[in-house]
């Protein structure tokens, strides 16, 4: 097995920075109790200013004023990680996310489908790039080797388990990243690296160090089984944004909204699925207002879903500020992408029918775009229904064979006065509604009129002369 270790040295801070709207501007993560505020982390315009991590906050606002600031929330981090970990999850399915900072997957399994490791490494780093995560690769025949190349230099990679040994012999003990401090310890006692380490008599280790440093050596060289705490995915989407200021208008909302629903595009690829009905939850600081999504079949287009969640968003009315943005997606369905031709074309600035579908229901409303289905009625006002949601193609009976029948039907009849007016067929008579107290008794004609329109016009049943009534006109 071959394990690719991702290092995410500014997991906390390149969260923050993909969702804040001015990301090249300084700004700092802030911890600490109240009285003994400092910097957790920094962003790189705060950095050429002079700010570092573990500076207090009021030495940092003496050397920068305008800094701009957010609270260090060690849960979103391990969010962001699990978002990581399910990211990864669609190219292996061995990912593990139990060591802080870091996220690691089997990816000789997967060479087979993304091709060889360097391929598959441009890969990775090219999807972490557009995800906005600074990180470090590394390869290596076990998952803590990999690990601990990652933080000695970006790129290394061991393919064969017979090189690990003498490479990792030659790691200083203090990036190792051995148990609890046992690093800086072996450091003062005058242990430099791990090849010394390892020729230290194990039982006097396990004396002073305990058996944690022994087992973490033999699972590093591969000389023991690593039982590690494998991800799964779960069944629903839960993301939120903290805005860290009142928003009062949509449009200062579409910014996080984009990086939310490409969050949730990327889950739902790990699924292999789609997403049918989503809720945008605006946070207040009192209460909450909900937007839901509903889509007639399921998708997974970031573009389309993005489309469709503003196209709500400008329908609703925000009668409080915004200090929050949550999307929570729970029917997930599977994803069957519409089937195309291979070299079917089509204008770069066309849409589809299910893009355009979806749209025209989020400018209009779920009630303005439907489906219309035949009935067994022969009245014409009640020979079809509305059908309302998504089905196959199958689910709409074919409609009883009849004579022409005209493309535009009118709201209801009218009268039809035209000197010229020529019968092209009929009588076709139409006798029903006696049940339901709506009787209908007529004598249907396709006529053509004096200025060569073709309609469909009925009289009363019997009637020879006058009397026409106007129905609906032919294409």
């Amino acid at each position: 097995m071959l394990w690719a270790c991702i290092l995410l040295p500014q997991l906390a801070l390149d969260a923050v920075l993909r969702r804040h709207p001015a990301p090249d501007a300084p700004l700092a993560l802030v911890g600490g109790p109240a009285q003994l505020r400092s910097l957790h982390a920094v962003n790189a315009a705060a950095a050429a200013a002079g700010l570092v991590p573990g500076m207090r906050l009021t030495a940092a606002h003496a050397l920068l004023p305008d800094l701009a600031m957010v609270d260090y929330a060690p849960q979103a981090e391990a969010r962001m990680q699990r978002f990581l970990a399910a990211w990864a999850y669609r190219h292996s399915s061995l990912v593990s996310a139990q060591w802080p900072g870091a996220v690691v997957l089997e990816a000789g399994a997967s060479f087979r489908l993304f091709g060889p490791w360097p391929r598959f490494e441009r890969r990775l780093r090219a999807e972490l790039d557009r995800l906005g995560f600074r990180h470090r690769i590394a390869l290596a025949p076990t998952a803590r080797a990999a690990r601990v190349l990652a933080g000695l230099r970006d790129g290394m990679a061991v393919m064969e388990p017979g090189a690990l040994p003498d490479l990792l012999d030659q790691v200083p003990v203090r990036r190792a990243v051995l148990p609890d401090d046992a690093g800086e310890r072996l450091r003062r006692m005058g242990v430099q690296t791990l090849g010394q380490l390892r020729a230290l008599p194990g039982d006097a280790l396990r004396r002073r160090f305990g058996l944690p440093l022994l087992e973490y050596l033999q699972r590093l060289y591969g000389e023991a089984d690593d039982p590690l705490d494998c991800y799964l995915p779960p069944d629903h989407f839960d993301a939120r944004v903290e805005l860290g200021y009142e928003v009062e208008s949509y449009t200062a909302l579409l910014f996080p909204l984009r990086r939310l629903v490409g969050d949730l595009c990327t889950y739902l690829s790990v699924r292999d699925g789609g997403v049918q009905r989503f809720v945008l939850r605006l946070e207040h600081e009192q209460g909450h207002t909900d937007a839901e999504v509903g889509l007639l079949a399921p998708e997974r287009m970031p573009a389309m879903l993005f489309e469709l969640a503003r196209g709500r968003l400008e329908r609703l009315q925000l009668a409080r500020p915004v200090v929050g943005l949550r999307l929570l997606a729970r029917e997930l369905p599977p994803f069957v992408p519409a089937a195309q031709d291979l070299f079917a074309p089509r204008a770069q600035q066309a849409l589809d029918w299910p893009r355009l579908r979806e749209r025209l229901r989020a400018r209009l409303g779920d009630a303005a775009v439907y489906r219309v289905a035949p009935q067994g009625d022969p009245r014409p006002e009640r020979a079809w229904c509305r059908v309302e949601g998504e089905g196959g193609e199958g689910a709409i009976a074919p409609a009883p064979a009849r004579p022409p029948r005209p493309a535009w039907l009118l709201p209801a009849p009218v009268p039809l006065h035209d000197p010229r007016l020529r019968v092209l067929s009929g009588p076709e008579r139409l006798e029903s509604g006696w049940w339901d107290g709506a009787d209908a008794r007529r004598d249907y004609y396709v006529v053509q009129t004096g200025r060569g329109q073709r309609g469909w016009a009925f009289r009363p049943a019997g009637v020879r002369e006058g009397g026409w009534m106007l129905h609906g006109w032919f294409a």
